[in-house]
């Protein structure tokens, strides 16, 4: 019989447990109603790091503990994960949709002959239903799915989507669950990792973000974006049209298709506002957007708004911080 738990997986990274972690853990407890929200957690031996998810007020963390875990395949992950579903039945599991999430959500789904819904928006519950909220139809429409016949239930959602908040406010129980069966992948081994920062995962977390649209892609708004950024420590961004741009790629695109960022501070450049585009901005704290049309629907999403040219803009913000 199916559990009223909806799980979480604790993705990590060299060691350290990754933002989407506690974004998920925050909507998980936002929408749990009488469900319980559990993390999963799989460590070495020497590990505690269920103290740091213990301050977002998850249920309960089970906690797997192995020192072959460090270096574990994703292919491992999704078997002990399948065992521990196959024993506890939740009603479902979240995953990041990061790299490491779309390795091993599929995986996990085809062992356990269920729905997986990838790159979410927005999750609610209809009773026992997750309702999973995502675009579809080249982000022209956002879809609603369900998976009213198998269970667990199973999403990704994208990082920064769901903010993230402590919640010391109650007890959190940790469970060690040993007796797992390791089953060693027999093709793959991994001898050395070396972590590597991705293009993605910068914008993603990126505290300065220059966002660059069609209206500002001239060679002069170019080098002069370049330069604001080098100053401001920020990174540049692009809506879909500019990941064409042999500077640019898919890594670089913000919006439904691409990143969903969280910046303290966010300048819009010669971006007209789709709703392909805003969706992947509504956390950021303070945004300053820059268009030669005063109706742009940008400027409904903007702190501060400038109506002209991007390079006229940037030339004078740069005299400013100079």
């Amino acid at each position: 019989m199916t559990s009223q738990e909806i799980w979480v997986y604790a993705e990590k990274h060299v060691g350290i447990i990754q933002p989407v972690t506690y974004q998920l853990i925050t909507k998980a407890n936002e929408i749990a109603g009488d469900k319980k929200v559990v993390v999963i957690l799989f460590e070495s031996e020497d590990q505690k790091l269920e103290e740091a998810i213990k301050e977002y007020g998850p249920d309960e963390i089970i906690v797997v503990k192995d020192n072959r875990l460090e270096n574990a395949m994703d292919s491992e992950i999704a078997s002990l994960m399948a065992e521990l579903a196959e024993r506890r039945q939740p009603n479902s599991i979240l995953f990041g949709a990061t790299v490491v999430g779309r390795s091993i959500a599929p995986r996990l789904q085809a062992k356990l002959n269920t729905g997986l819904t990838s790159d979410c928006l927005n999750l609610s519950f209809d009773s026992e239903l997750l309702v999973q909220t995502k675009p579809s139809y080249g982000d022209n429409i956002m879809c609603e799915i369900i998976s009213p016949n198998h269970r667990p239930q199973m999403a990704s959602v994208r990082p920064n989507t769901f903010e993230a908040k402590k919640n010391s406010s109650k007890p959190v129980t940790v469970t060690e669950v040993s007796g797992l069966i390791f089953k060693e992948a027999k093709r793959v081994k991994i001898i050395e990792e070396t972590p590597l920062i991705s293009k993605s995962d910068s914008i993603a977390n990126a505290d300065r973000v220059i966002a660059l649209g069609r209206g500002s892609i001239d060679d002069k708004e170019l080098s002069l974006a370049e330069e604001l950024a080098r100053k401001l420590g920020a990174k540049i961004g692009v809506t879909r049209p500019l990941t064409d741009h042999p500077k640019f790629s898919g890594d670089d695109q913000i919006g439904q298709s691409g990143n969903t960022i969280a910046p303290k501070i966010l300048i819009n450049l010669g971006i007209h506002g789709a709703v392909q585009y805003t969706t992947g901005i509504e956390n950021a704290e303070l945004v300053i957007s820059v268009n030669k049309d005063p109706e742009a629907p940008i400027f409904k999403y903007s702190d501060f708004s400038y109506v002209g040219n991007s390079a006229d803009f940037l030339e004078g913000f740069l005299k400013v911080i100079q």
